[in-house]
């Protein structure tokens, strides 16, 4: 039996796009006929329940495996899981494990095709576990595509930099969040640079604004709201946030404030109820209230009108905005609506059949 190529997939930096461009290969890989395996060799992201033995339900891992329905002989472990704990016992020298051997379990072979393996937030981090980037691909003797958020052209200095560090390694790169005011220089000016350079490019993927949103389970999650009014027929995963907007000033400018705003999630202090009509009179997927936990009858009334869910913070509303801000700022996957998105995305632009000659994986006979 063949042994399973392996692909890692890497980004220069945090919150690139790395899972979602694995789940949208994968979901497109399997409808080709293709058997797809998946690791991530270093978790960062677990329930705060998890006890530490149990490395392997890294809850990207768990999610992915369960969307696409990958059996359990198509996964590879997760080695360790990167916090706090684990840095401070590796460097007193309590952790001396030489995680390059076992790493050696990835090379087992595997019924499968092609096993993608997501590498740490950027190229240096996991250097001190011998587990970075290119440590890995040098380990596994394995090809690295680079997942990039656009930011602007220069991007592509982060891509040159990336081709003289991993030489013939760099498969190629998939350029993602791209706004819809540059994507046609993207297109015609950086594109085919990049190709002249000798970089593939497989996908230029445009800005998607749900990708960048935030279910309203979500926010309750991770602010610990209350929620104080929501209609019994709304399912508060499926309600997506895609901004944030402060309700502090007087109830005119915030008029005009919110109007400019779509699918936002507004918030103000429970007292300002003109505020909080004001926000209701405009696409608002959310009202989160500051201080004393209350509403009144009739913002509770119009809000349950208009369908929109309302919640308390015990947070100031600095921290709260904090937290708000870095949910907007991540894509986590954990969204059915945000899986749907970047598959029909993969399926629009990613380039397939070009991946698969670069990647030497024979195209399947169709019946």
């Amino acid at each position: 039996m063949p042994q399973a190529k392996h692909l890692l997939i890497g980004s220069t930096r945090a919150g690139s796009g790395k899972s979602a461009t694995i789940l949208g290969l994968t979901y497109h890989l399997q409808a080709k006929g293709y058997k797809v395996g998946y690791g991530k060799p270093i978790g960062t992201f677990t329930t705060k329940e998890l006890p530490e033995s149990a490395e392997h339900n890294e809850a990207d891992v768990d999610f992915i495996q369960q969307t696409l329905n990958l059996p359990s002989s198509l996964l590879r472990p997760t080695l360790l899981n990167l916090d706090r704990a684990a840095l401070q016992r590796r460097l007193s020298g309590e952790d001396n494990n030489d995680y390059s051997t076992k790493l050696e379990e990835y090379k087992k072979i595997i019924e499968g095709d092609l096993v993608l393996l997501e590498a740490p937030a950027n190229t240096a981090e996991g250097t001190i576990f011998g587990l970075s980037l290119e440590q890995m691909a040098n380990n596994l003797d394995a090809p690295i595509m680079l997942v990039m958020r656009f930011g602007s052209l220069l991007v592509v200095d982060h891509i040159l930099m990336a081709k003289n560090r991993f030489g013939d390694r760099l498969l190629g790169v998939v350029i993602n969040d791209i706004p819809d005011d540059q994507y046609e220089t993207a297109i015609e000016i950086l594109h085919p640079y990049l190709e002249e350079q000798g970089i593939p490019v497989f996908a230029l993927m445009p800005e998607n604004r749900t990708l960048r949103s935030v279910s309203v389970s979500e926010l309750i999650d991770q602010l610990g709201a209350t929620i104080l009014s929501c209609p019994e027929n709304i399912d508060l995963s499926k309600v997506m946030v895609e901004e944030l907007k402060i309700g502090a000033m007087d109830v005119n400018s915030a008029q005009s404030y919110f109007r400019k705003s779509y699918n936002k999630a507004v918030i103000t202090g429970s007292s300002r109820i003109d505020l909080q009509f004001a926000a209701l009179e405009t696409s608002t997927n959310c009202l989160i209230l500051t201080g004393r936990p209350y509403i009144s009858d009739d913002v509770a009334h119009k809000a349950m009108e208009l369908g929109v869910p309302v919640l308390a913070v015990s947070k100031d509303t600095l921290s709260t905005v904090s937290i708000i801000e870095s949910c907007l700022g991540q894509v986590r996957l954990h969204e059915g609506v945000k899986v749907t998105s970047i598959c029909d995305m993969m399926g629009k632009h990613f380039n397939f059949d070009r991946f698969l000659k670069l990647m030497k994986i024979k195209a399947l006979a169709t019946a």
